[in-house]
């Protein structure tokens, strides 16, 4: 078999193979989390969450919002010496983080069941 034909059967082949690997691959969460800092922010930024009365509070004094949320819940730091703290049904977080404003704030997050509860110091 010529060179040239052997070339086509595998460049027909290898692009039917990406297109399984594609379909396979397509809509699923496939990020490497190695870490357990970023293991534990993935699977808390992954879950619903409900706002505690003292984090809206906080919420509206306009100091913190959401865009600083969710920026601590992608690159913030948690602290495990007094995270995974069993609390009712669920374990309590403690992740620490700064604001857009370059101030520092504390999540403290309790996962109870499916819920997701926040205080912000």
């Amino acid at each position: 078999m010529n060179f040239r034909y052997r070339f086509a059967y595998y460049l027909i082949g290898f692009i039917m193979g990406m297109f399984v690997v594609a379909m396979v691959f397509m809509g699923k969460d496939t990020r490497c989390n190695y870490f357990p800092n970023a293991r534990v922010l993935n699977d808390l930024r992954n879950k619903p969450f409900n706002y505690s009365d003292k984090a809206q509070q906080i919420l509206a004094q306009r100091w913190v919002d959401t865009t600083d949320i969710k920026n601590t819940l992608t690159y913030g730091d948690v602290d495990f010496d007094k995270s995974n703290i069993k609390v009712g049904n669920g374990k309590r977080y403690i992740i620490e983080g700064k604001t857009q404003k370059n101030q520092e704030i504390i999540l403290k997050l309790s996962i109870m069941m499916i819920r997701l509860f926040w205080k912000i110091l």
